[in-house]
């Protein structure tokens, strides 16, 4: 077996069964995360959410999945088919393969490469196309207003996001997740890891993923005056679901990004306790409450005061914190308080 695995055959079907894995396990996991976002949205508002479908309805989300499927697709007469169809699959597959170098565990990697931070920003940076060809090539105006301004919200946000993830980079002298989360690694458990020397930024990154990825209050692709639902308003049945599904799952990989640039990705909380894959998972579930609850409590923003707040507040505040940490970690104040890469000689 282990030579048949050597082979180049034995190599592709090994990675393709890795691939396949994951998205299975994450697709199924995608189903049971909406059923809990809906069930703490309706629990905020005093009611009963989804509770028909299954036992305490966590059959919901496959009903709805099987729903949109059987669906008829219905195509505007005057819509550019080819872009039509390219823009949900885009819109899925880029936030599918933005996993191949997530780490679930130490090792634990379709693809453990030293450069998995610039290839996270190369994939979330390509997504501002799916939307853009889905409001475009609908032909009508709405859609096409709400891609604008999804792809200009996008774009804001990444900007901030790439200096924060700067600043712990900085600290850790590598931009390997592994490496990430093994810098986080001390005697002290979870006050050891980078929320505390970079307290500040945890605040900004988490914001910023909720402008990132459209969620509430930021959800200013459906603008309230048009009562229509952004750049995916003329899609409908399995192009539609696809479209949720990719912003749903890169909702989960910033819950994961979070984990990992800050809370100690599958590292222990406790000193004693074993690492594990485990840890990452409940962390991953701890942020997704977080982003369920924002969209339940927070009003939305109108899109002038988001736009100013990214490039105003955000914008400043990370470039701000980049250059002092450079500082604290060029002089080693502290020691290795934010110079992670001293530690060990």
């Amino acid at each position: 077996m282990a030579e048949f695995l050597a082979t180049p055959f034995g190599t592709f079907l090994l990675i393709l069964g890795q691939c396949l894995l994951i998205t299975v396990c994450i697709l199924v996991a995608l189903a049971f995360l909406m059923y809990g976002d809906r069930k703490i949205w309706a629990a905020v508002q005093m009611r009963r959410g989804p509770n028909v479908v299954g036992p305490f309805g966590l059959l919901q989300s496959f009903a709805d999945f099987l729903k949109y499927i059987v669906k008829e697709i219905v195509v505007p007469a005057g819509a550019d088919k080819t872009v039509y169809f390219l823009a949900p699959m885009l819109s899925f597959i880029l936030p599918v393969i933005a996993w191949a170098v997530i780490p679930f565990n130490d090792g634990w990697a379709i693809s453990d490469i030293n450069v998995a931070v610039l290839y996270i920003f190369a994939v979330s940076s390509l997504e501002v196309y799916g939307v853009i060809m889905g409001g475009w090539a609908s032909n009508s105006k709405y859609p096409f207003l709400g891609s604008l301004r999804s792809a200009a919200q996008m774009i804001s946000y990444e900007v901030s996001i790439g200096l924060i993830i700067i600043g712990v980079i900085i600290s850790t002298g590598s931009m390997n997740f592994g490496d990430i989360v093994n810098a986080q690694k001390t005697d002290y458990g979870l006050l050891g890891w980078y929320w505390l020397p970079h307290f500040p930024m945890l605040f900004l990154f988490f914001i910023s993923a909720l402008a990132e990825t459209n969620r509430p209050p930021f959800d200013l692709p459906e603008a309230e005056s048009e009562l229509v639902a952004g750049y995916q308003v003329e899609y409908s049945s399995t192009p539609f679901l696809l479209f949720m599904i990719g912003e749903l799952m890169a909702v989960v990989l910033m819950c994961a990004l979070v984990s990992l640039l800050f809370l100690g990705g599958w590292l222990s909380p406790i000193p004693g306790l074993p690492d594990g894959v485990l840890w990452l998972v409940g962390k991953m579930v701890a942020c997704f409450f977080v982003f369920s609850m924002v969209k339940a409590i927070v009003p939305r923003y109108r899109y002038d005061q988001l736009m100013r707040i990214g490039w105003k507040v955000f914008l400043p505040l990370s470039l701000f914190w980049v250059v002092l940490v450079a500082f604290l970690a060029k002089f080693e104040v502290f020691g290795a308080f934010w110079a992670r890469f001293t530690m060990g000689g």
